[in-house]
């Protein structure tokens, strides 16, 4: 009875009631049902090739990065950033209104004041300011940028070198190759995205979180190429294994990984089934990647290469061949 009554007191809704009543719900349904679609397109495009090419938002002119941290090279205050006022405090104590109570790490509140080593001048029409160090970057000076705007309160090594790589002194956030990776994608299918070259043989204060992808997924990963034996570890073939016995056991080690990822959707299986595959084109491109013999003679002595040795030298000509072989970063 009373389902009749609400039946027989109906009054339909005219088109334009509609549309006045309900056009912000409609318009939320119709941004849902786009962004979904869009969403289910990026992710499916995601899963098939998380390192496909990106287009950018703006067209740029660099299309890969070297970036070079030479850690333990001279201090700023010695090249590039003069300081006059410690030439009045050289040999003196620390001024009190400079520490205040505040304790550092290997630094005792009585110690004197150090000033500069090295004489500075002006040059180029920029005017910047340069130690007697660097007589042939005095004559490009205008040619480079210097930014001397960045600050931070972090001295100790570990968290100032995390700070250059990954903005945060902290563990946990991306590194500068990850998200330029990211970003960007490769257009190169037999060398990795992102490549970390070690001439020293120690890897940076901040482990292995230098160049780390954080919370990005891990095929943005930065890969660390040796400087001796192979480029990657276990890279070769052991012994009684020929190409098509690996070739088989990859192929039904992707089905097994292929079907975990699509019982759970881990992105971390989508980056190991990536890794095993670049990992097998990586036996014939990096070792002809990391052959410098092959560079003529006046390049080998441009770069000042020795060879057998393995130095800075040999790394920033490998990271050359590494760009024309369209490693990203």
């Amino acid at each position: 009875m009373n389902l009749a009554n609400s039946l027989s007191s109906f009054t339909p809704i005219a088109r334009r009631h509609f549309f006045r009543d309900c056009g912000v719900g409609v318009g939320k349904m119709a941004l849902g049902g786009f962004l979904t679609s869009e969403m289910t397109r990026r992710a499916v495009a995601a899963e098939a090739n998380p390192l496909a090419p990106r287009k950018p938002h703006f067209t740029g002119k660099a299309k890969a990065v070297i970036h070079l941290f030479m850690a333990g090279a001279p201090s700023q205050l010695d090249l590039f950033d003069y300081k006059p006022k410690l030439s009045e405090y050289e040999g003196k104590p620390i001024p009190p209104e400079v520490v205040g109570n505040q304790r550092y790490a290997f630094i005792r509140p009585d110690s004197n004041c150090l000033g500069p080593r090295f004489k500075f001048a002006k040059h180029g029409q920029c005017g910047a300011e340069l130690s007697e160090m660097l007589p042939h970057l005095a004559k490009i000076v205008d040619d480079i940028c210097l930014v001397k705007s960045v600050r931070t309160d972090q001295f100790n090594h570990a968290p100032s070198e995390l700070l250059v790589y990954t903005g945060s002194p902290r563990s946990g956030r991306p590194s500068i190759g990850s998200w330029v990776t990211y970003g960007l994608g490769t257009e190169n299918q037999n060398l990795p995205v992102f490549v970390v070259l070690i001439s020293s043989g120690v890897q940076p204060n901040g482990g292995k979180n230098s160049f780390g992808s954080g919370f990005l997924p891990s095929v943005y990963n930065g890969t660390l190429f040796r400087s001796t034996g192979d480029p990657v570890l276990y890279l070769s073939n052991p012994k009684g294994m020929d190409d098509e016995v690996q070739r088989d056991s990859l192929a039904t080690i992707k089905k097994l990984n292929q079907k975990k990822l699509d019982s759970v959707g881990d992105p971390e299986i989508a980056t190991r089934i990536n890794s095993f595959e670049m990992a097998y084109k990586m036996q014939s491109s990096a070792p002809d990647l990391m052959d410098l013999s092959k560079e003529p003679k006046h390049i080998l002595e441009l770069y000042g290469v020795e060879p057998g040795k393995v130095n800075y030298a040999s790394a920033c000509l490998l990271a050359r061949r590494m760009i024309e072989r369209g490693v990203r970063f």
